[in-house]
């Protein structure tokens, strides 16, 4: 069995933490504004305080998900534009010829941006309590479902970066995939509105289920089943992970 370059993957995932902690206002400040500009405008067009979820305030309804979006968004964002900005500028040789398996190499880029997608977490939750006071109702839930998520659009940031042979074609997936799916996710709005055929619908979208577990960690509400939520994130993260494993191992795209 290989060992562990224990010392090669401290030093990547060291190398992946700074590069994002050196622009902080950027990565980890600007979420929390662009978080709280949602909330407000949300708010205000969808009726203010007046407007209620299943006789839940609308604020408190949606703060979870916002917070979620932010989280997972950061997470993709770290992993697609570290990994492109390498192919892009010829320096990818860097990460790929010291002695990293695949494996050692997708996990530091994940941590990276698991750890970025924690810190926007924890920031904007902060934010968004001085607007909209919540209580955790089970925090061991939420930590699940953050990290699950985070690991989940970590690794899609891997596979885009992988494929994608330009920033269009990089922002082309974050337009026609990540955004949409984010949104039709219930976060601002209950599924249980939705037609009969939208809502099972719904539930094919493991964007969904990071919402909805969240929602309920949060608030106590679900549209869902919890449990079955983190299985669908975890069988997730072992196909994205398996794909990504794949990719490095075939040099896809990588040493051409």
């Amino acid at each position: 069995m290989q060992s562990i370059n224990t010392i090669g993957v401290y030093t990547l995932c060291s190398r992946e933490i700074l590069r994002f902690m050196k622009v902080w206002n950027q990565t980890v400040v600007a979420p929390m504004i662009t978080t709280l500009l949602f909330l407000a405008i949300m708010t205000l067009a969808m009726g203010g305080g007046s407007r209620h979820v299943d006789g839940m305030d609308f604020t408190r309804f949606i703060a979870p998900g916002l917070i979620m979006m932010a989280v997972v968004q950061n997470a993709f964002a770290n992993t697609s534009s570290s990994l492109m900005l390498a192919k892009i500028q010829g320096v990818i040789i860097d990460i790929l010829m010291p002695p990293l398996t695949g494996a050692e190499i997708t996990f530091c880029l994940v941590v990276g941006g698991v750890v970025r997608g924690l810190m926007v977490g924890v920031v904007v939750s902060v934010a968004v309590y001085c607007f909209v006071p919540f209580s955790l109702e089970h925090p061991l839930v939420g930590l699940a479902y953050v990290v699950l998520a985070s690991v989940m659009l970590a690794l899609l940031g891997v596979l885009t970066a992988v494929w994608a042979q330009s920033f269009d074609q990089l922002s082309a997936v974050t337009n026609y995939i990540i955004t949409p799916l984010s949104f039709l996710s219930g976060t601002f709005y209950s599924i249980k509105q939705l037609p009969e055929f939208w809502y099972h619908v719904c539930h094919f979208n493991p964007f969904f289920y990071m919402i909805d577990g969240f929602r309920y960690a949060m608030i106590g509400y679900s549209d869902g089943n919890v449990n079955r939520g983190m299985a669908v994130l975890a069988a997730t993260n072992v196909a994205l992970w398996v794909a990504t494993l794949r990719l490095f191992k075939s040099g896809y795209r990588l040493k051409s």
